[in-house]
């Protein structure tokens, strides 16, 4: 036997030795199918609902937990501490910082009408016997400024329409010297009116008392007013003296007799007003009677001085 022909050993160099083969395993019949897995599937049961022993039940939540404990060197928030906390830094968003300034804009408007309101109602604490009086200076004034509005005005058309303007002029230079005449005293003047007498037993009545029945003649359109004898004009003036009053430093006794020219309807409700000059002048336990008249003549005059500074820029 040659040396080449030996067979391989196992184990040796060369091919690994194969396997041995397993005997062949008898061929398992076929399973054939059951007569159930041929009956068509069925669809899924719906799912049962929980009986009622199962819905007595209740069902275990978790149990929460502690909450943990705080350190023991911190103090417990209060609930003032919590709330300022909860508000500040505040949380403003662009709608409420509109209504804000929508809000701030209307509330400084009416402050200031209310302002404006009470400044314009300083007559508002004053009483009511002053308010009535106050009314009526204020229609008499607007009368008269009425009147004499429209007294110019025929005088400008008299002008215009005048083919003499130059005496025409003149004719109205006239009557205006005649009505500065009346005004400065230095000129008589009549006309309808009323005429004031007041009696005073007992010494009551002093020179202001006089001064406010005059203030209040004049505001109600008094034209001319003549006091026992003297002219009244715009630069008189009231002193007290012994046992009587003065007017431009000549003395005058009672009764004292004021005699106005001036429209009777407007003179005489003036100084019977609640609170006005009747009332006043009875409180001093005086005696007042007011006469209307159709004409009052005031006749006495004071001399034309003549001004020592002021001349006529015409």
């Amino acid at each position: 036997m040659s040396t080449n022909e030996s067979p391989e050993e196992p184990g040796g160099a060369g091919r690994p030795p194969e396997p041995p083969k397993s005997p062949e395993s008898p061929k398992s019949p076929e399973p054939q199918p059951s007569p159930e897995s041929l009956r068509p599937p069925q669809s899924p049961e719906p799912p049962q609902s929980p009986q009622p022993s199962q819905l007595s039940e209740p069902s275990q939540t978790p149990e929460p937990s502690e909450p943990a404990k705080e350190a023991p060197g911190q103090p417990e928030e209060t609930g003032r501490q919590r709330l300022a906390a909860g508000l500040w830094p505040p949380r403003v968003s662009r709608a409420q910082l509109i209504v804000a300034l929508l809000l701030f804009v209307l509330g400084l408007g009416l402050a200031i009408q209310v302002r404006s309101n009470s400044d314009s109602s300083a007559l508002r604490g004053a009483r009511q016997e002053d308010l009535v009086r106050i009314l009526d200076e204020l229609d008499g004034r607007t009368k008269r400024l009425e009147d004499e509005k429209q007294q110019l005005e025929d005088q400008r058309k008299e002008l215009e329409n005048s083919s003499n303007q130059a005496e025409e002029a003149r004719k109205q230079t006239v009557e205006k010297e005649r009505q500065l005449g009346i005004l400065a005293g230095t000129v008589a003047a009549q006309g309808p009116g009323i005429t004031l007498k007041i009696t005073d037993p007992t010494g009551q009545v002093q020179s202001d008392q006089l001064l406010d029945t005059l203030q209040e003649l004049r505001a109600a359109g008094a034209e001319a007013i003549q006091i026992n004898g003297v002219r009244i004009v715009a630069g008189s003036y009231f002193s007290d003296e012994n046992g009587g009053v003065a007017i431009d430093g000549k003395k005058i006794t009672q009764p004292y007799e004021f005699k106005v020219i001036g429209k009777p309807q407007d003179l005489e409700p003036a100084l019977n007003i609640p609170g006005g000059v009747v009332q006043t002048l009875e409180k001093e336990q005086a005696t007042v009677a007011v006469t209307r008249s159709a004409k009052i003549v005031v006749d006495a005059l004071r001399a034309a001085k003549q001004p020592d500074y002021a001349r006529s820029s015409s």
